[in-house]
Parts: structure tokens; sequence; C-alpha cells
């Protein structure tokens, strides 16, 4: 599938990219259909490996929808291809934000949302760059619109980032302060964030800075939490707490054994 963003920049500059998105991978509800969650890989991967995993979590009224990003030359490998959400110089909040790439994914994801049955609940979910690409879509959804201006269509319920960092923190505050509608969507929609102590790809205090930038933004709904001796990787321990925060704020029928 592909995404056209068109987009004006200062004076008379006008941006146009197509990204290629690839193969989508779904994990259909072992039981009642509640809710459909976007999950999204980081840096090099597929929608598969992350589809395999999430297929054995006990979550029977999750649909999970996998997509995996365009492929794309990526500034932090030196300009190598690869599999990415956008680009990006370094991974974490520190470099300039390509927001072309954040919108055409965002946006992307919103597409993917916007055929679920209506009684059905939304979220977005991912690791390292995929969590980055889903705290951007929450930013997205609070301010109800994208970087680009264009209105955001979907009403996310949940969003999860693994081992990732915020896009656009330096404006987001200021953002979601000058709206009272955007307020009142910061404050209301639950996010969970977890990072390892001993990340070395993207360090730990970026996502601790994060969540204190969502936070102090008025994410109000916000869970941080931290594992200590945990590196770029997620182990059972940290999914076993993601599927019972998913089942509480999602209101799900519970775990099966």
């Amino acid at each position: 599938m592909s995404y056209s963003n068109h987009s004006m920049g200062s004076g008379s500059r006008t941006a146009r990219r197509t990204f290629e998105f690839g193969r989508t991978h779904v994990v259909r509800p072992k039981g009642k259909h509640q809710a459909t969650i976007v999950w999204l890989h980081g840096l090099g991967d597929n929608g598969s490996s992350w589809s395999q995993l999430l297929e054995n979590l006990p979550l029977p009224n999750i649909k999970w929808i996998c997509p995996t990003a365009p492929t794309r030359p990526v500034a932090v490998l030196g300009g190598f291809p690869c599999t990415a959400w956008f680009d990006v110089g370094e991974l974490s909040d520190d470099g300039p934000d390509d927001l072309d790439g954040l919108d055409a994914s965002a946006a992307h994801i919103a597409n993917l949302l916007s055929t679920e049955p209506a009684d059905v609940k939304l979220g977005v979910g991912g690791f390292s760059m995929g969590a980055a690409t889903a705290l951007y879509s929450a930013t997205c959804y609070a301010q109800g619109k994208y970087g680009n201006n264009s209105p955001y269509p979907v009403n996310l319920k949940t969003v999860v980032g693994l081992s990732g960092w915020l896009p656009g923190s330096r404006s987001l505050r200021n953002k979601i302060e000058g709206s009272h509608e955007a307020a009142r969507r910061a404050a209301s929609l639950p996010i969970m964030l977890c990072h390892g102590m001993n990340d070395d790809v993207v360090a730990y205090n970026y996502g601790e800075r994060s969540a204190h930038c969502l936070s102090s933004a008025g994410f109000r709904y916000l869970t941080f939490k931290a594992y200590d001796g945990l590196g770029h990787y997620t182990v059972p321990k940290e999914m076993d707490e993601v599927c019972t925060w998913l089942t509480g704020r999602l209101g799900l029928e519970g775990c099966h054994s």
C-alpha cells in the first residue's frame, strides 16, 4: 500500500514523497473480538516476527494487525536502506523529526484501523522505532490532526510503547495546552511505556524523558515501567505486565489459560 503526503514547507518549498509499505500480518482473536491493536516493529524488522510473538499472548479478545514499514535509506545507518517507519539520524528525541515519514506511517496505521467494527476498541503499540511511531500517533489523536494539519480520523483507546522515544517532544506541551479539546483527549488516553535500564540502543533516559514529557503535556493516564537489567529487547515479565494492563484498560473479558 502506498501513502502520498503533500506538505508545505517554509516559503514556497513543497515536498511530496510516496511510501510503499510492506506486507501486513494479522493475528485474529481466538475469542470474542473486543479490541484491535496495530503493532509496529523496530528498525530493520518486519510485521511477521511480532505477529508470532503476539499470537502466543493470553489475550484472546484482541485482533493484532502487524504491518511492515517501507524500505528507505536511513540516516542513522549511513543511508543504508532498511525497513523504517520514518527517517532518523539518531534513535532518540534529540534529532530533527521526519514529519513527512511520521505522518505517512501514522496515516497508514489509522487507515488499517478505520475499517474495524464500530464496537471494537482501537489501539496502537510498538517496539523501539515502532514505539516512537505509536507515541506520535497518540499525539496526533490528542491534537485531532497530523503534523501537516490533515484531520486525524481514528478514536484511539490505548497506546503501548516498549523501548522507544517520543518524536516531536519539544513542542508537544504548547500544542496540547493550546486546545481544550486536545487537553481532554490527552487526559483520557491510557498509555503504557516500558523501558530496560540497560538499553544500549535507545537509552533508558530517552524513555524516561518521553514519559515525563507526555505527562507534563497532559497525558495523565500514563504508566511507566522500568526494568532493571533489561537491554533493547522484551522479556516474558514485561509482556505479562502489558497483557495485564491491556486487559484492565480495555475492559477485556480476561485471559484464558
